[in-house]
């Protein structure tokens, strides 16, 4: 999935809203190229060591989507990855281009893994923003001034006289459970991020406070370049700003947690919903800083479930990330990533992380990729279960089946490889398939009553699953269906 970060890359933005300024000279400029994320075969979720590049690319017209911080991606469910080599080492290699992220400003359009590139260098941070509205304000002030002349004189003629309302906008009470009374709710608990890496360059992305003792959660590519070496930042809707710390991060997850430094003592946790029980149509509420623009608030429902999406940051060392990811068409856009996706209480069900973009080369094509309503947001369930175990232990566990499968684009379900990465092994000696009696050349065709059609697809549902889970495998072997149950293994750390 390409959302927010995902797959492109997106001018640096201001964590608060622009300051107006004397005149609108700043002019934008444009978005850095993005890259394709790379394909290969990825272990079966579970399989010997990888997960996080998206590997392979999504069969033709998969949305590709991501959303960290500032890159949109990601694509629909059942992408395939176009890589046919398979690679039992974890990560797999990254999915051709794809779904960008949607919530970190970078993102890029291609394949449904869309890739990710890295933000723009930190001198060229809002300009474009910044110029972009001023010149929406000239022309608005230029109507508005017409108008009211116009409506001056006529009234000064006709003697007519105008009725006022007895109160302002602001002074009216937003109710519980409206948009704008779960806005007024969550905004306080959430914050823009801003990552810098020791070179200089960085994004900007979204989070939200996960617990009281300031623990913040975001994506990983929101806060990547700022993970060795670099520097971090949270600043809230009132202006607050504090310096933060990666705790551990999940690249195959594209989960990350932070920590605030000299947390304040009034930090109020979002409250955590169930991903399981939303349903199709149900209304989302996203927050985040859409291309640096703070504190933005976006409605819409959600469209589809179990979207399999996988995306990376495009680069020839990158590790895909994979999920069965909600799909909502609230406005999703580079900076949203890592922002909460909530429900019409108020609850988080999912962390925006990637979209689908129209742009042959995402964010860093011939333009930066926007929203067209395509956005993907990792569950919260399964969030939750990685935020846990990074604070815990500062690495993530995944679950695996111990077998290597094909990346390759296809239809037809995710097949044992005949070799694994380095040479290795593709059913692992003594893990979870060899023990199940799976065999390289089975074609897996689902995982319980998922619907399983490529490796890609394999992989994020399996990572929906925790270690020791018991799952049913459908397989196909010489033209026959079979079936058998195995329990899940589990690998430690992205590499």
């Amino acid at each position: 999935m390409n959302t927010e970060n995902e797959g492109t890359a997106v001018p640096p933005a201001p964590s608060a809203p622009p300051v107006p300024v004397e005149s609108p000279t700043a002019s934008p400029e444009p978005p850095a190229p993005a890259t394709g994320a790379p394909t290969t075969p990825a272990h079966a979720p579970g399989s010997a060591d990888q997960p996080p590049a998206p590997a392979a690319a999504p069969p033709s017209g998969a949305p590709q989507a991501h959303a960290s911080h500032g890159q949109p991606g990601h694509t629909p469910h059942g992408p395939a990855a176009q890589g046919s080599a398979p690679d039992a080492s974890w990560p797999p290699p990254a999915p051709p281009a794809g779904p960008s992220y949607g919530g970190g400003g970078d993102g890029s359009g291609g394949g449904w893994g869309a890739s990710y590139q890295p933000p723009a260098p930190k001198s060229g941070r809002g300009r474009g923003g910044i110029a972009a509205i001023l010149v929406a304000a000239l022309v608005a002030g230029g109507v508005g001034g017409g108008l009211g002349y116009t409506l001056a004189r006529n009234n000064d003629e006709t003697g007519s006289t105008t009725v006022s309302a007895p109160d302002s906008g602001g002074s009216f009470k937003r109710d519980a459970g409206t948009i704008a009374g779960v806005a007024a709710e969550a905004l306080p608990s959430t914050v823009t991020i801003e990552a810098e890496g020791s070179n200089g360059e960085g994004g900007t992305g979204t989070g939200f406070v996960f617990d009281k003792q300031g623990h913040i959660v975001t994506n990983n590519h929101v806060v990547a370049e700022a993970v060795d070496g670099g520097k971090l930042s949270a600043t809230f809707p009132d202006g607050r700003k504090y310096d933060a710390e990666v705790v551990g991060n999940a690249q195959g997850y594209d989960v990350a947690v932070i920590k605030l430094e000299d947390t304040p003592s009034n930090v109020q946790p979002l409250t955590l919903g169930n991903s399981d029980k939303v349903a199709i149509g149900d209304s989302t509420i996203a927050i985040g800083a859409p291309f640096g623009l703070s504190n933005t608030v976006t409605t819409g429902i959600i469209s589809a479930k179990n979207r399999p999406v996988a995306s990376s940051d495009g680069s020839a060392s990158s590790k895909a990330s994979y999920m069965s990811a909600l799909q909502t068409d609230a406005s999703i856009n580079p900076g949203n990533s890592g922002g909460p996706l909530l429900d019409a209480q108020g609850n988080v069900i999912g962390i925006n992380s990637a979209i689908q973009s129209t742009s042959n080369g995402g964010l860093g094509g011939t333009g930066q990729a926007g929203s067209i309503g395509l956005g993907f947001a990792i569950p919260i369930n399964q969030a939750k279960y990685v935020a846990q175990q990074l604070i815990k232990t500062g690495k993530p566990v995944y679950a695996k089946i111990g077998a290597s499968v094909s990346l390759e684009e296809t239809t037809n379900g995710a097949q044992i490889t005949d070799q694994g990465a380095g040479g290795s092994e593709a059913v692992e000696a003594g893990g979870p398939a060899a023990d199940a009696g799976l065999k390289p050349g089975d074609v897996i065709t689902k995982l319980d009553d998922r619907v399983i059609d490529s490796g890609p697809t394999l992989i994020g549902e399996i990572w929906t699953h925790k270690p020791g889970d018991k799952v049913t495998v459908t397989y196909e072997r010489d033209g026959k269906e079979r079936t058998v149950e195995l329990t899940l293994g589990s690998r430690v750390g992205d590499s």
